[in-house]
Parts: C-alpha cells; sequence; structure tokens
C-alpha cells in the first residue's frame, strides 16, 4: 500500500511502500497527532521512516493508481 506523508515547510512529500494496512496506518497517524508524539512506519524493504507527529501536513493512504494501457478514455 502507498503512502504519502506532506511535512509542513518541505517542498516535497514523502512516499513510502507499506504492507500495513489502511486502518494500522490510520491509526498510528491519528495516534502521532494526538498524542504530539512520532509517526513511524515500516516500509517494504523494512526500512523504517518517523515523521513528528507535530509537523504532519497531510498524508494519502491507499493502492497507488494502475498505469493504464491502450487508448481508453
Amino acid at each position: 500500500m502507498e503512502v504519502k506523508i506532506a511535512v509542513q515547510n518541505v517542498a516535497r512529500e514523502l512516499e513510502i511502500e507499506t504492507d500495513a494496512t489502511p486502518a494500522q496506518v490510520s491509526d498510528q497517524i491519528a495516534a502521532a497527532i494526538r498524542d504530539g508524539g512520532v509517526l513511524t512506519l515500516r516500509d517494504a524493504k523494512g526500512r523504517q521512516v518517523i515523521v513528528p507527529g507535530s509537523v504532519i501536513g497531510w498524508v494519502q493512504i491507499g493502492e497507488p493508481e494502475k498505469a493504464r494501457v491502450g487508448f481508453g478514455g
């Protein structure tokens, strides 16, 4: 699953692939923002991404869009 995180005062968002479910990610984000702690996510390769909850601008959670093939509209 793909997760994009915008960090305040940073021009580019973080983009990671994780094996966590959307509900797990959403719960971790809510807890980090609510408690003023950190958001810690592990990507599909086992690396950790740590973001302070106080600087999270927005988060997009979902499957990456499949590439279209052909001339469909």
